[in-house]
């Protein structure tokens, strides 16, 4: 939600209703093409110029979110496109009269040094610093979400799930991230993520609330209201997008909370991945509920695929659209073997991140998912705190998530009890 210099508790809480609504309502069209308006706007602006030239540029703005109206109700980037208008026309004292042709578009000026960004924000923003001098070394969290859609979560397990439609990724004190998966193919329950919404919510003297939404063939370098940082507080350095790959690959890098996200578009469609804090993933509000939370608790049971079944049913030669329902299998459909081959070009180790790019290419037929994986796992590299943890591998048939168990799935504990009672046995003899 964009606010004003006067905004107040009210513009709060119309952001968390926006906010509830999309979670409760996730039905809001594709076709949806806000953030090109946004970056027209923030390329037209990107430097201080006359005054009527920036009014002319948000007249252009003006006109270009009215005529989203129709299929962008109910988007949370609209909304804000919409508040923010407002708030800049009042500021700089814009008339809404006049000419709305787009001014020549800016080069963006560089990025203030780091140097500059650390001595502006006081240690409140900035999360390592924040800590007690002699505190114990963070723990530092890992999630990732990507192809037909593979989940790894906080704690390292990994799922290939359904979860066609909208799901909470995150929702925390600071934070919310929901993604929208839709099918791959017509008829196939293969879905992948095509719409991505993440809310930063108002931290103390650190960041304004800031929103960044981004979808297929729209993969902004700029939060929903054009900014690129958190605010006009100390929002610099301790919040900001830097994009890497125009249209393709953006980090946000969250210092107030020691986090740092990475946005992909590979294909057709997205990827995500975050580092994260222990104490910060797992942070909550009063009265929220974190039950669907996907990156802490994992896909629920019955949206949870059979990854197993799936490849053995593959390799031994039935068709790849084992999970199309009355559908003929993608024109350019793999088989088993020739699926396995383009993965080990670019994931020679056959981990569980090599095992999803295959079930990928069987599902969907399309080669851009082996890309999803390869650069799923390079994030993982840059974002994991673990080196030990970057390869993870399917688990032996009959091992839990987190009982430990002896031979046959017999339980550690019943063992231990077994040879404390033989032991006992023997003494008294």
């Amino acid at each position: 939600m964009v606010m004003g210099k006067g905004a107040g508790p009210s513009a709060l809480e119309v952001g968390k209703i926006l906010t509830i609504f999309l979670y409760l309502f996730p039905a809001v069209s594709l076709q949806c093409k806000i953030l090109k308006c946004n970056s027209e706007f923030w390329a037209s602006t990107s430097r201080a110029g006359p005054e009527e030239e920036f009014c002319t540029a948000l007249r252009a703005y003006n006109t270009c979110v009215r005529r989203t109206a129709r299929t962008c109700r109910g988007d949370l980037a609209y909304h804000s496109a919409q508040h923010g208008i407002e708030d800049l026309m009042s500021q700089h004292n814009c008339s809404r009269e006049g000419p709305t042709s787009q001014p020549r578009p800016r080069t963006p000026p560089p990025p203030r040094p780091d140097s500059q960004e650390r001595s502006d924000s006081p240690e409140l923003c900035h999360y390592e610093r924040s800590l007690p001098r002699h505190a114990a070394p963070l723990n530092y969290t890992h999630c990732g979400f990507f192809g037909d859609p593979h989940l790894r979560t906080f704690s390292d397990d990994f799922q290939t799930c359904k979860v066609e439609g909208a799901w909470p990724l995150i929702h925390n004190k600071y934070l919310s991230v929901q993604v929208t998966n839709t099918p791959v193919v017509p008829g196939s329950s293969a879905t992948a993520t095509s719409k991505l919404t993440i809310i930063f919510k108002n931290f103390q003297e650190c960041v304004d609330q800031k929103t960044y939404h981004a979808e297929t063939d729209e993969l902004p370098a700029a939060f929903a209201d054009g900014s690129k940082n958190g605010g006009e507080r100390h929002g610099a350095g301790a919040l900001r997008v830097v994009e890497k790959v125009p249209g393709q690959h953006v980090e946000i890098q969250a210092r107030y909370i020691g986090t740092t996200i990475v946005v992909r578009q590979v294909g057709r469609y997205l990827t995500f991945a975050v580092r994260m804090p222990e104490e910060v993933a797992t942070s909550t509000e009063d009265g929220d509920n974190q039950d669907l939370y996907l990156c802490l608790h994992g896909c629920p049971l019955n949206q949870r695929i059979d990854f197993r079944t799936f490849r053995a049913r593959a390799a031994e030669g039935h068709a790849p659209a084992v999970r199309v329902r009355g559908a003929t299998p993608p024109h350019h459909g793999f088989t088993y073997s020739s699926a396995v081959a383009k993965c080990k070009e670019r994931l020679p180790v056959e981990d569980l991140y090599f095992q999803s790019c295959v079930f990928d290419l069987l599902t969907s037929g399309d080669v851009s998912f082996s890309l999803a994986a390869y650069y799923a796992f390079e994030d993982v590299k840059m974002l994991h705190s673990n080196k030990d943890r970057y390869h993870i591998f399917e688990r032996p048939t009959g091992v839990g998530n987190s009982a430990a168990r002896g031979p046959s799935g017999t339980p550690l504990l019943f063992l231990l009890a077994l040879l404390l009672w033989v032991q006992c046995g023997f003494t008294q003899l």
